[in-house]
């Protein structure tokens, strides 16, 4: 498909805007490479897949089946359900002896937008406090209950996907839900003071812009850790064939930016492959953003022509800071 480029001179003067307002709040990048999937470029290549993993409760099932995954993403997981005795304490313990330092629990959603994760909170006490591992979770639309009980874990990080558009939760996540419903999750996690990681998908509505903005500010009314910003990544199993162009991705960069000054705001895992990705990720710079997840190839050459320090980290970018 066509990429729109951005031209140099809008680009540079966009960038400048933003170091002289003191948006650009860090001169390291770092760079993340959980081990849900090999990574290897010209430039680096991860040292250990086991350090950082991720576990589905669900296996590879999930009542949703959303527009945009089609399960595709659970497929890098560890599934709890086929492990030797289902324990996620005890999975946790063998991680940890092949050199594990944190995991990532999380796995397929039921009808309600919620994964089932609530059982397994006195394994993640335990795993967090015996095993000393770092412990991040992807739970969905947390009930009051599930917000209580993790609120007992200590956890690194929740991660939330914030969605600004009802069209958007019905036809991609075939959810019966409101943005009013994200709201009041929002507001549970505020009240247990839990370490939210609010995901924003660009593109998420058949690789349109549809409601991103409007996330944004939903967020301005809560508390969280960090943002974590991604484009929707056309995958085989999916209908999505298409994202936003180069100019639409870099104005929301730039404008979650400028909304959070303070706050670490990272490009996530998910984005198109393919010489697209080395753009994206340049823009991600550029814009201030302060991490990557799996950078593209050439794209430590970039930070380091542009004199900014860099730090690898074979961990997922909610968990090490």
């Amino acid at each position: 498909m066509a990429v729109l480029l951005i031209p140099a001179v809008q680009m540079v003067e966009q960038t400048k805007s933003i170091i002289k307002n003191g948006r650009y709040n860090s001169t390291k990048i770092k760079f993340y490479t959980p081990g849900f999937k090999n990574y290897k470029t010209t430039e680096h290549q991860k040292q250990n897949r086991n350090e950082f993993v991720s576990i589905s409760v669900t296996g590879m099932n999930c009542a949703l089946n959303c527009e945009h995954c089609k399960t595709a993403s659970l497929k890098g997981m560890i599934s709890l359900p086929d492990y030797k005795n289902g324990s996620l304490y005890d999975l946790c313990a063998e991680l940890k002896n092949t050199g594990a330092k944190g995991i990532l629990l999380s796995g397929g959603s039921d009808k309600n937008g919620k994964v089932p994760i609530l059982k397994y909170v006195s394994d993640l006490i335990r795993i967090k406090s015996e095993l000393n591992l770092a412990v991040s979770v992807h739970p969905g639309l947390t009930d009051e209950e599930t917000c209580a009980e993790l609120a007992n874990v200590n956890l690194d990080g929740l991660m939330l996907d914030i969605i600004g558009d009802d069209e958007t939760i019905k036809d991609i996540y075939h959810l019966e839900k409101s943005i009013e419903d994200y709201e009041q999750v929002l507001d549970r996690l505020d009240k247990y003071n839990l370490p939210v990681i609010p995901h924003i998908l660009i593109g998420h509505y058949f690789g349109r812009m549809s409601g991103e903005y409007k996330a944004l500010e939903m967020l301005k009314r809560h508390n969280f850790k960090m943002l974590v910003l991604l484009v929707i990544m056309p995958l085989p199993e999916t209908s999505i064939k298409t994202f936003p162009s180069l100019g639409e991705i870099n104005d929301f960069f730039i404008e979650s930016r400028n909304t959070f000054p303070d706050k670490p705001i990272i490009l996530g895992c998910a984005r198109p492959i393919g010489d697209v990705k080395y753009e994206i990720d340049k823009l991600a710079i550029d814009a201030g953003l302060n991490g990557i997840a799996f950078p593209a190839d050439g794209i430590l050459k970039y930070v380091i022509n542009k004199n900014l320090d860099y730090e690898f980290i074979d961990s997922c970018c909610g968990v090490v800071q």
